[in-house]
């Protein structure tokens, strides 16, 4: 078979050609230290790659929400650990105020500490998490939740809302907890709490309440104890419509039943004298109200007022230090669902290290490219085309004309 000249080089260029466009393949590969530089060179190990980056991106992104997370519940555990420094001071101040040799000025005192407690639960309850967002403020975060009105109370504005932080592929936490649920609240097991009458004219002054029977039908409504007389009283259960009971003998010391529970009054009270027992949360959960309303009972004159201003004065402090020791047990609750969210945090970082390791370790093995093998081809390819050409050189000189 006669082979033109022509087709000679045709097919020395183009073997040639093959061999260095092979040679240039293995250098892009070099260069971009990956096998796969377009779709086309392994279909089926592009489209594995690209789910497990698609995995790595997610667990990158949950890995972020769940360090804002962790900051800021960091910030809040910060913030309520202060809250509950505050609150055992203030406890602390009401049964010190609470001390028989205690004179009207040496309780004015001690409502002065108490307003300056106050004042510093309010700035905690506005705790900021240096970006403009306030921590307790609910969805309402660009301003601060807790707000002192004309006539000295404080009141919430934020909202109720929860912002969830998608912190795993099936798993979303709140970021923060809103100011209502901290400050504004009680727990459900929380135990009664009596509160006197401002009016009482009486001496009377009770005890604390305990529970005998939660299995009885009216055990966890309101009741009004109610004196007709110094040595009679009704109790009136809160249901409607209310059912008042017929009147009963008043002992001093005596327990008095009634739903489940049992109270004692000491003391002697007047006819109108009313005696008010609620479940926590219907007794008012206002943490700072029940702050103001002990200032208010401290700067009160009692010292010429007799045995009823002491009563006053001691009813006012019990019912305060129990709603402040029912907040406090809130707060210690929230705090310990604060750090049950940051271990859970942790526990998921731990997981989310091992997944990025293990599909960092999947896409290396799909795209990476072994140096050693592609260095050897590199230089095998580079061989096998200086080879060509030279052959190539050698032969185009090899023509009859060159033997005559």
């Amino acid at each position: 078979m006669r082979i033109s000249t022509q087709t000679f080089y045709e097919q020395n260029r183009a073997a040639m050609g093959a061999q260095q466009s092979s040679m240039l393949r293995v250098q892009q590969q070099i260069t971009a230290g990956t096998k796969i530089l377009t779709p086309s060179d392994d279909p089926q190990g592009t489209a594995r790659a690209l789910s497990v980056s698609q995995s790595v991106a997610l667990n990158t992104q949950y890995s972020n929400s769940r360090e804002q997370a962790a900051q800021t519940l960091s910030l809040e555990d910060t913030s309520l650990g202060t809250v509950t420094t505050v609150l055992q001071n203030i406890r602390s101040r009401l049964i010190e105020a609470g001390n028989g040799t205690m004179t009207d000025a040496d309780r004015s005192t001690i409502a002065n500490t108490l307003q300056s407690s106050l004042d510093q639960l309010q700035g905690l309850a506005n705790t900021d998490d240096g970006n403009g967002n306030f921590l307790f403020a609910g969805f309402k975060s660009g301003s601060a939740p807790f707000v002192r009105q004309s006539d000295g109370s404080i009141q919430y504005i934020g909202d109720q809302g929860e912002r969830m932080v998608q912190v795993d592929v099936l798993r979303q936490m709140a970021g923060a907890d809103d100011g209502r649920n901290v400050f504004l609240s009680v727990q459900g097991g929380a135990g009664y709490v009596v509160s006197a009458q401002e009016a009482n004219a009486g001496s009377g002054i009770f005890g604390p309440p305990s529970v005998v029977d939660s299995s009885n039908p009216d055990f966890g409504k309101n009741f009004i104890v109610s004196f007709q007389s110094a040595s009679t009283y009704t109790v009136t259960t809160g249901t409607l419509p209310p059912v008042t009971s017929s009147p009963a003998s008043y002992t001093p010391g005596a327990p008095i039943n009634f739903g489940g529970v049992q109270l004692s009054i000491s003391g002697t009270p007047t006819a109108g004298d009313i005696f008010n027992v609620g479940a926590a949360k219907n007794a008012g959960t206002d943490m700072f109200g029940t702050i103001r309303d002990a200032i208010s009972a401290l700067q009160t004159q009692t010292a010429s007022g007799g045995a009823p201003a002491q009563a006053r004065l001691a009813n006012a402090l019990s019912t305060g230090n129990r709603k402040m020791a029912n907040a406090y047990d809130n707060v210690l609750t929230v705090r310990a669902s604060v750090g049950s969210r940051l271990q859970e945090l942790d526990t998921l970082n731990a997981s989310g290290e091992s997944r990025k390791v293990s599909d960092k370790s999947r896409l290396s093995g799909l795209q990476d490219l072994d140096y050693a093998t592609a260095i050897s081809e590199f230089y095998q390819r580079q061989t096998a085309l200086q080879a060509s050409q030279q052959t190539f050189v050698k032969i185009q000189h090899i023509a009859l004309f060159n033997y005559l």
